[in-house]
């Protein structure tokens, strides 16, 4: 598979972990870990800096996947495919039209960076 087209099924594999997150039919082990594959897809801090010529790319390049692999071999089979049919149509247009699911994600970031300034206040 051409990276070109590994990064457009990222787009929807991301948001259909996404929902997964939310079935109540999906295994604990599974959204634990698909709650881990989000916040690495999602943060900006990685294992291998990006600035690190090479091997910052190569990080998200090869990390990423096998989180989503991982992650998807434990959701089931029924809960996927539902799931990844909806995550479809996210990304018409370029942009994600359910921008909300990002929220979580911001307000996390934010806690973060309030406590870390608060800290240094100290």
């Amino acid at each position: 598979m051409r990276w070109t087209q590994r990064v457009k099924q990222l787009k929807t594999e991301l948001p259909a972990l996404y929902l997964c997150l939310r079935q109540p039919d999906t295994p604990l082990s599974a959204k634990l870990l698909a709650g881990l594959t989000l916040a690495y897809a999602l943060s900006p801090i990685d294992l291998i800096p990006d600035f690190i010529p090479v091997l910052g790319y190569l990080d998200d390049v090869l990390v990423l996947p096998v989180l989503i692999v991982l992650t998807v071999k434990l959701i089931p089979r029924a809960v996927w495919k539902r799931c990844h049919e909806q995550a479809r149509g996210l990304w018409a247009d370029g942009r994600p039209k359910k921008w909300y699911f990002a929220v979580p994600i911001v307000l996390f970031w934010l806690l973060v960076l309030g406590l870390l300034l608060k800290r240094w206040l100290r």
